[in-house]
């Protein structure tokens, strides 16, 4: 055997033990005996001059380099959109369907900082960061360091993988325990301080790693889906980390998403969140993206503070649409400035499947005034006791219906649907009666002062006064006044709070702003199922809920008495005068002589409307530098576009 063949066969040899122990973190050989290999393989490299292209000697950290290098990435690398409320994640997932029947994949959304590795001929050739998408900064010498990563492959062509380099937080640990005069904040800065640094050697002594998740670009095949591509990247000798859920459903996608809130508390890695994919590449074409983010994809970011608590008891709530939702006391614990001495469950299957009994140890989460949320068992201890699920409504009695894994109270004159359609009403977001609270509510309607929205209407002074003329406890002369006030107020509603007050089931926030643009209320009703099922947030579920609420006698009643008690919901009067009066605009791409939102700003005080993508209703297209796939959508639509050179012509018009 010649010097060449020795030290391929050492490369070989030495690459296996080390994907064996920093890949699969299941080595084979001790240390000392990788030592000794590697010692024969540096010497032989001395000795010949020689050194191949995958030798595990070029990962030591180099020279520093004066500055990085900008490169161009072969397929631009997006950015994700972020949800942080389950009405966001539920119009994503009403977008997708419209696209076709897609699965969806689960995965960590890793801290760190994202890395573009390139292939060729099956060698690796170049490390860059993300960038703003379209080109990044070369930190090869710094990637270099990472052993977590192939330099062969067997793939041929030319290849780009996305990964996430990140440092685990026991790394962390262990670094500032050896440096506490100068200790690393945490582990995303991290990780991208390491990757950014000048000096490969400091990148190296951070000992990072890299995770990864997708395939950026191939030249030659094509990966069908995100799960084809996570098996490529592990046959191929990538890190990847082993959760990785394929979801039929939306409702799968939020029990892998509660999956990971779980359980990120018990792993080595910095995360803040889940990403959602559409698995098929097809539907992913079909949906395109938009100039910053795929709209096959999302984050779901998680903000919200957790804490551990047990599970005294667990009691039954009725909501305003009837659903039976569990409720759980718990011990009092601190949560987001607040104590927090109840947490909700979404229904019996998720109580169920969480593990929840009464006894439990259990993580709850509190996001800014979202109510609490328990998030899964932790532990159970002795004598814990199961859940028992109700068979008749525990407020009226009714018979409850099982529909999927929700339990339903049919009865619409059941107490605390009504009380929650009227505090849903008053919030903040709909009819905003400020200081109607859901107490208040519900000591109105135990008298027999409010049982319908147009109730509140009717409200006089002496509806807070008792049999002897005197105000009930509690209600002082000004808060009577201050309540009544706030009533008058909100007969003057903005049409899509009006809409989302109404509690059609379905339509949030999202919803009801697009049904709003059509202008009326009276327009809304008109809407046929096909013209419902066009709308971007509306899906067949939601189309069928807007008709069934319409076609309704005494809804259509009660909005006739909304009418008449002087309820005037109206739409924000558009500039009717102005160069862009009419328009529907896009802006697309960058533009060098203002921001975006400036640009935005400037087309609506011209009378214009801008939207976020294109669309039948777009009429012109303004495309600054680098603009991305809204162009061709924009042509195919035969919809005008101008640069930005017009554009600034029009503003001056």
């Amino acid at each position: 055997m010649n010097d060449t063949e020795r030290m391929r066969a050492l490369i070989e040899t030495l690459n296996r033990w080390a994907y064996e122990y920093y890949v699969l973190d299941a080595p084979s050989v001790p240390d000392r005996e990788y030592d000794r290999l590697y010692d024969e393989l540096k010497e032989l490299e001395r000795e010949t001059g020689t050194v191949l292209a995958d030798s595990p000697t070029r990962r030591v950290g180099g020279e520093p380099v004066k500055g990085f290098e900008r490169h161009t990435h072969i397929s631009r690398l997006y950015s994700l959109d972020k949800a942080v409320s389950e009405d966001e994640l539920d119009a994503f997932f009403t977008r997708v369907k419209k696209a076709g029947d897609a699965t969806y994949t689960v995965e960590y959304k890793y801290d760190g900082l994202t890395v573009c590795l390139t292939y060729e001929g099956g060698e690796f050739v170049r490390a860059t960061t993300r960038g703003n998408g379209v080109e990044g900064e070369d930190v090869t010498a710094q990637v270099l360091t990472v052993k977590s990563f192939p330099l062969k492959i067997s793939y041929r062509g030319v290849l780009e993988v996305r990964g996430e380099a990140v440092i685990r937080l026991s790394a962390l640990e262990k670094y500032n325990a050896a440096h506490p005069d100068d200790p690393l904040k945490n582990a995303r800065n991290a990780a991208a301080g390491a990757i950014r640094n000048l000096d490969p050697k400091v990148t190296a002594t951070r000992d990072p790693e890299i995770l990864f998740y997708d395939v950026n670009y191939m030249s030659e095949g094509e990966l069908p889906s995100q799960e084809e591509a996570q098996k490529f990247l592990r046959r191929e000798g990538f890190k990847l980390y082993p959760f990785f859920r394929i979801c039929p459903t939306p409702e799968a996608v939020k029990e892998a998403v509660d999956e990971i809130e779980v359980e990120r508390k018990h792993i080595d890695y910095l995360t803040d969140g889940a990403v959602i994919k559409v698995n098929e590449e097809a539907i992913r074409a079909d949906m395109g993206a938009t100039d910053k983010f795929p709209r096959w994809a999302i984050a779901y970011k998680f903000e919200a503070e957790e804490a551990e608590s047990s599970v005294k008891r667990v009691f039954w709530q009725v909501g305003r649409t009837g659903k039976l939702t569990p409720l759980a006391e718990i011990e009092p614990v601190e949560l987001a400035g607040a104590t927090v001495r109840r947490a909700t469950l979404n229904n019996f299957g998720d109580l169920t499947r969480k593990d929840v009994k009464v006894g439990s140890r259990v993580l709850v989460r509190r996001s800014n005034e979202v109510i609490p949320e328990i998030l899964g068992a932790v532990s159970h201890v002795d004598g814990a006791t199961p859940v028992e699920k109700p068979a008749v409504c525990p407020y009226c009695g009714s018979a409850v219906k099982e529909v999927g894994a929700n339990l339903f109270c049919p009865n619409e004159a059941c107490p605390p649907r009504v009380v929650q359609k009227l505090t849903h009403y008053c919030s903040k977001n709909a009819a905003d009666v400020d200081g109607m609270s859901e107490a208040t509510l519900q000591f109105l309607f135990e008298r027999g002062k409010v049982a319908r929205f147009s109730d509140l209407y009717r409200l006089t002074p002496e509806s807070f006064l008792d049999e002897l003329g005197k105000p009930f406890e509690g209600f002082g002369e000004k808060k009577i006044k201050n309540l009544l006030s706030a009533i008058e107020r909100s007969k003057r509603i903005p049409l899509d709070r009006f809409l989302y007050a109404l509690g059609i089931e379905g339509i949030g926030r999202v919803a009801a702003r697009d049904l709003a643009d059509l202008g009326s209320i009276e327009r809304v009703a008109a809407l046929t199922f096909e013209e419902l099922l066009a709308m971007e947030d509306v899906g067949e579920v939601t189309a069928r809920s807007v008709l069934a609420y319409f076609a309704d006698e005494e809804n259509r009643a009660e909005l006739a008495r909304l009418e008449k008690a002087g309820v005037e919901p109206f739409v924000k009067e558009k500039i009717s005068v102005g160069v862009f009066a009419g328009q529907s605009v896009v802006l697309t791409g960058t533009l060098t002589t203002m921001s975006r939102t400036e640009a935005q700003k400037r087309i609506e005080e011209l009378g214009g409307v801008c939207q976020s993508a294109v669309s039948q209703k777009t009429t012109l297209v303004i495309a600054g530098e680098k603009a991305g796939s809204k162009l061709q959508k924009a042509a195919s639509l035969g919809i005008p576009v101008v640069g930005e050179e017009e554009f600034l012509k029009m503003l001056n018009t």
